[in-house]
């Protein structure tokens, strides 16, 4: 913006010299002989000026610039064929001494542009009429109509050749009248490949670019651009792969690159004595999905298609992927995980498509296409159909089952394992061996393991098991890697597919081919920063997951961390064979005790030591007490709510509670006589006098004494006689000592009631932003919505106030240092909600750390030490071969 401000007082200047180059200078002279210069090239630098002679003799070389001729008054749009440039093929450009005067290169090979004489412009320009010895010339500065000579010695190649040989592109080959320049193709597939244009695009520019008054009289080659382009295509693809120095064809994939990074044996791999590929470091990693936007429409003459490069590329060979469809069977299977229908029926109510779209596979860690493993799709990815109930998913896997085939056979000899991601793959890859083994048209290494495996983010669309079982984060071996980036490849692909839905199927697999293969080429020439990037990330993550690791692994016990591996290792090893093994991984997380809990269990206690009358009942006075304060805080929160502006009812309201909390509180005081002793007097006041009861996260309680009348008398600012209001030392003066740790106990179980109640209304705002207010589509319906939030809203600041209250009343209790790290300072920003607050796995975590209270439930300490068990075994086993930065995020959390 700063560049635009400093251009607008130019603007004025700029246009003044802009119309200043449109008039010639005042001399007018050719800047070679001096002579009149009657012609301005428009392509050369600074636009100079020429004369008839020396503005032919100086485009010999350049017969594709556009000129403009003075008439007199301005400069008029013109051609190089106005001053007689002729191109004449062989002798360095110079014409060739046994060519005749005769004219029958041209003659009956491509129909003359015959326009009529009312459609032709009363002004000069480009040739629009075809005249004799001329040629149309597509160039990518436009399409020119110039006299071409080829060389007539007895000795002389065929014309196509030398115009091949000279950087033209012939559109037939006997007498050819139309060629298209080296230079215009590399455009048109350049343009293709990074802008998605269609030749119908590409050549109305073309035609646009040669005359833009009348680019519908230019000579329409767009049906010769679309067939020389594929020609074009085919000879750069098989001269890039090395076959113009070979005398063999090519065969299946040979004309695709692939990712150099992955392991390759004979190509990138070179063992030596003490090493095998049946290291983890030697997996091969591929993730399968399905493109339904690369959709196809039936062809018009299937029967008269020419195929360049069937199977050669990625798109497999269509011959044997026919028969291979034509004899699998369909299997009816019952689902045991959700039912992704919307996936598997995209475009399957096309009838007019022969393809509903693309599937194939990719390396799952770098990104690339592997060679001849891209198949059509004819309905859906061949999972389901809609006739079948919910329940039940149609498993017709061939499309999918023939390109994990195809891909496990490229470059992958002697490698034993590979780790395949694809969106269903717990149903998919049930039965995925037996459908190999029945087929006559599927092949895959036996000695070759398929570890199976969901993406991080389709993960989280299937049932809570699937997590554990598939997500990458619990494969051994696998690495920080997601199992997503096919995803991103689509997009490039999806560039071409509008063009390519009504293609012919040999053009549209070799546009798709070609896609791909310049996909594969932009990874392959990025790799080295990539994998540089993702290097030092990775350093520094297990540097930070090691220390997290080495905390807790220095704190668990030798014979936990022994029984917690060999766990590990039967669960790893019993995957393959029964998924549900790797079940040890889930987090059963134990409920902390509640406050009615722990009061039932001090109950019991005394009435199992037979407490002195005076102390049987203690618990459940302490427990009264707490369930005053609480009172307290509510009303007081409801004080603030009405504020001073309150109507009859809502007054008559308050004054009714405070009446009911006055008498709770008086019959409270009574009790504590009985229960502290007779060195307690309940007129007297207590030393701790705590006005800030209400520490709300979100206001001043100053705030308070502006919203009540009667802050002085109010009950709910009454401080009752509870030992933490006392203080240690006068508990000790009255011999009530022995109430402290009951109201530690007690308050412990209060806290926890409170964070639990805390989560569980966070849970619920995050479940209502996402249904309710985000989904209302109507002022009344968003005001609904943001009537509950503001609801909930209020829940969570009551039970963060209730915490916030009860973690000062057992500050003054003493406590030890267990209870000093269990339940820490509750803070604003830790009441925000996200995504990992209504699902702790849910996508978009992975680096992000959830605040304290939501894993406070996690039995961490302890006189005995006696933690977690599926917590703990979830980070000693996994992070000591490969930490994971998913663990820790977790060990952040809990630790």
């Amino acid at each position: 913006n700063d560049y635009l401000r400093q251009w607008l007082p130019r603007q004025e200047s700029y246009l003044h010299h802009l119309l200043d180059r449109e008039a010639p200078p005042e001399d007018r002279r050719c800047i070679i002989c001096q002579q009149d210069g009657v012609y301005k090239c428009q392509d050369c630098l600074g636009e100079p000026l020429y004369c008839t002679g020396c503005c032919r003799s100086q485009h010999r070389s350049n017969p594709f610039h556009w000129i403009s001729q003075w008439n007199g008054r301005f400069f008029e749009r013109s051609c190089l064929a106005h001053v007689g440039l002729i191109i004449y093929l062989g002798h360095d450009g110079k014409q060739c001494p046994a060519v005749t005067d005769r004219w029958n290169l041209f003659e009956e090979d491509e129909p003359e542009d015959l326009l009529e004489p009312e459609d032709l412009p009363f002004v000069s320009g480009p040739e629009f009429q075809p005249k004799e010895n001329t040629m149309v010339i597509v160039d990518k500065s436009g399409v020119h109509r110039l006299e071409v000579r080829c060389c007539e010695c007895p000795n002389a190649m065929s014309p196509d050749i030398q115009m091949f040989r000279h950087g033209f592109f012939p559109a037939s080959f006997n007498r050819p009248k139309t060629v298209f320049t080296f230079r215009v193709l590399n455009d048109f597939l350049l343009d293709s490949l990074e802008c998605g244009t269609s030749a119908m695009n590409y050549y109305s520019k073309l035609r646009r670019m040669t005359s833009s008054m009348f680019p519908h009289l230019v000579p329409d080659r767009y049906r010769e651009l679309m067939r020389v382009a594929r020609q074009w295509r085919q000879l750069k693809t098989m001269k890039w792969h090395g076959f113009g120095h070979r005398s063999d064809n090519p065969s299946t994939g040979e004309l695709a690159l692939f990712c150099p990074a992955c392991p390759q044996p004979g190509i990138n791999v070179l063992l030596s004595e003490d090493e095998s590929l049946d290291d983890w470091k030697y997996t091969r990693s591929f993730v399968m999905d399905g493109n339904f936007k690369a959709e196809h429409l039936h062809p018009i003459k299937p029967f008269d298609e020419v195929w360049l490069s069937d199977g050669l590329g990625f798109m497999v060979g269509k011959d044997r992927y026919k028969m291979h469809l034509a004899e699998a069977a369909d299997t009816v299977e019952k689902s045991s995980c959700n039912n992704h229908r919307a996936v598997n029926q995209a475009n399957a109510a096309r009838h007019k498509l022969e393809s509903t779209g693309i599937g194939g596979v990719a390396c799952a860690r770098h990104g690339c296409f592997v060679p001849h493993s891209m198949v059509d799709f004819q309905k859906g990815e061949r999972q389901a159909t809609s006739t079948i109930p919910h329940s039940r998913v149609n498993h017709r896997q061939m499309n999918m089952d023939y390109a994990l085939c195809e891909a496990s056979r490229h470059n992958m000899e002697g490698i034993t394992r590979a780790v395949t991601f694809y969106d269903i793959n717990c149903q998919y890859n049930k039965h995925f061996r037996v459908r190999v083994d029945r087929s006559r048209f599927l092949e895959m290494a036996p000695q070759l393991t398929i570890i199976p495996g969901i993406g991080l983010w389709h993960v989280h669309g299937h049932q809570d098991s699937c997590y554990v079982r598939y997500a990458s984060n619990f494969i051994e071996g696998i690495g920080r890697i997601d199992g997503e980036i096919m995803e991103t490849l689509w997009a490039r692909l999806n560039l071409i597919s509008p063009a390519a839905r009504g293609m012919s199927s040999p053009h549209r697999k070799e546009c798709l081919d070609y896609q791909m293969n310049d996909s594969n080429f932009c990874k392959m020439i990025r790799m080295k920063r990539t994998l540089c990037r993702k290097y030092k990330l990775a350093r520094n993550g297990i540097l930070e997951s090691g220390k997290a690791f080495d905390r807790l692994d220095e704190a668990a016990p030798l014979h936990l961390k022994t029984e917690w591996l060999a766990r590990e290792r039967i669960a790893q090893s019993g995957r393959l064979n029964d998924p549900s093994a790797m079940d040890e991984y889930e987090i059963n997380i134990k409920k902390a005790p509640s406050k009615k809990e722990i009061e039932l269990r001090l109950l019991e206690e005394g009435n199992a030591r037979n407490a002195a009358p005076s102390r049987r009942s203690v618990a459940t006075w302490i427990s009264t007490g707490l369930a005053i304060e609480e009172a307290q805080i509510a009303l007081l929160i409801e004080v603030r709510r009405i504020g001073r502006r309150s109507t009859e009812t809502q007054r008559l309201d308050i004054a009714r509670q405070r009446d009911r909390l006055q008498g709770q509180i008086d019959g409270f005081a009574r009790s504590a006589l009985t229960h502290l002793g007779e060195g307690f007097d309940a007129d007297d006041e207590p030393e701790d006098w705590d006005v800030d009861i209400l520490d709300d996260l979100d206001d001043d309680p100053a705030d308070f004494t502006e919203t009540s009348h009667t802050w002085t008398n109010s009950p709910e600012l009454t401080v009752i006689p509870l030992p933490s209001n006392l203080g240690v030392d006068r508990c000790r003066r009255c011999m009530a000592e022995d109430l402290i740790p009951l109201e530690m106990s007690l308050r412990e179980g209060q806290a926890n009631d409170a964070l639990h109640n805390l989560r569980i209304y966070l849970c619920n705002k995050a479940i209502l932003f996402r249904t309710s207010v985000r989904q209302a589509k109507s002022q009344a319906l968003k005001t609904r919505a943001w009537s509950q939030v503001t609801s909930v809203q209020q829940a969570v600041s009551l039970h963060a106030s209730i915490y916030t209250k009860t973690r000062k009343q057992m500050m003054k209790l003493e406590p030890g240092q267990d209870q000093l790290q269990k339940y820490k300072p509750l803070l604003r920003e830790q009441l925000k909600i996200s995504t990992a607050v209504g699902d702790p796995n849910a996508r978009g975590q992975r680096n992000e750390s959830l605040a304290w209270f939501w894993s406070v439930e996690v039995d961490l300490g302890g006189p005995d030490q006696s933690w977690n068990e599926e917590c703990e075994f979830l980070l000693a086993c996994h992070i000591p071969r490969l930490p994971d930065w998913t663990h820790a995020k977790f060990t952040e959390s809990i630790g």
